[in-house]
């Protein structure tokens, strides 16, 4: 991804943009290399000054919302810190599970060693909770929906993990080698949040093509 033809947007206003990012393609700049593509400098090649509100992995796909003033920023920001944003994934985990609804609330810790991981940390690790719904069963995998109650480093995919179940293709978190998906099959789906209006809004982001095909794949 170079430009913004790849990129599904899905509002934008004077005072925010929210859109489907596509996976492979950091929100800032990654590591060493300034000069590679990184979404916040594509979207102000086109939208001027951007703030990041929040952040999706690399490897993660899903809808975003950036705020295009400083006002906008502080609202936004607000949002997510009181926990007033809504955020729902959908994932596909290794392995089916016995159980339709389960909560995971292992502490975690992140910034762990030279991949930055997190991991669960029953005496150091701050507080999280994800509440995971099976919404579809296979033989081999399962299509969960994730909502994260607080907004930790990688929550969603270790404890996914910490469950029993890590994400298709997320070898970071356990998960065997694979060919049916190329990257952690994790996809921000829906985002809700106030705008200047002040009514909560939901924004849904369509599932790109590589988990559109995984899934397929999944149902021979």
């Amino acid at each position: 991804m170079t430009n913004l033809s790849n990129l599904e947007i899905l509002h934008a206003d004077d005072a925010v943009l929210i859109l489907n990012k596509s996976a492979g393609i950091p929100v800032l700049a990654d590591g060493w290399d300034r000069d590679a593509p990184y979404l916040v400098k594509l979207l102000e090649a086109d939208y001027g000054k951007i703030w990041v509100v929040h952040r999706l992995d690399k490897v993660t796909s899903g809808v975003m919302v950036f705020a295009r003033t400083a006002q906008a920023h502080r609202d936004l920001n607000g949002q997510f810190e009181n926990r007033e944003a809504q955020k729902v994934y959908h994932a596909i985990a290794v392995g089916v599970p016995e159980w339709d609804q389960q909560v995971a609330t292992h502490p975690l810790r992140a910034n762990v060693g030279h991949k930055h991981r997190a991991v669960v940390d029953l005496k150091t690790g701050k507080p999280s909770e994800t509440r995971f719904t099976v919404l579809k069963r296979y033989p081999a995998h399962v299509l969960l929906e994730a909502k994260p109650v607080t907004g930790r480093t990688h929550q969603v995919r270790v404890h996914a993990m910490a469950l029993g179940h890590p994400l298709l293709a997320d070898s970071l978190y356990g998960a065997p080698p694979t060919d049916l998906c190329p990257r952690p099959a994790l996809h921000a789906y829906s985002l809700t949040v106030r705008l200047a209006g002040g009514t909560p809004v939901t924004f849904t982001a369509s599932y790109p093509d590589d988990l559109n095909t995984t899934l397929e794949r999944l149902d021979v």
